[in-house]
């Protein structure tokens, strides 16, 4: 394997938590208002669960693309999003 296909491997385990990492935040902004953190650490944040939540599904599964893994990876975005937003106060 090269280093490009290494790359590309890696990106491409990655890619929907990257994928849901720039989703969240928009349509969080568009369902709960004004976030009361800044949308690139709020994207960052969530590439950073969302890997975790990948890699994690790799470990227990034994390899990746499973389906639980995907809807944990939902659950977990949208969770911390919630969490970011301050989705506990009343407007």
């Amino acid at each position: 394997m090269t280093v490009w296909q290494l790359f590309l491997h890696l990106f491409n385990f990655v890619l929907p938590a990257l994928a849901m990492a720039v989703c969240m935040p928009l349509v969080g902004r568009w369902l709960m208002g004004h976030p009361a953190v800044s949308l690139r650490r709020r994207m960052a944040l969530q590439a950073l669960a969302g890997a975790v939540v990948l890699l994690a599904g790799l470990w227990v599964h034994g390899h990746d693309g499973k389906m639980s893994t995907y809807g944990v990876l939902v659950l977990v975005a949208a969770t911390l999003e919630w969490a970011l937003q301050r989705g506990w106060r009343v407007p």
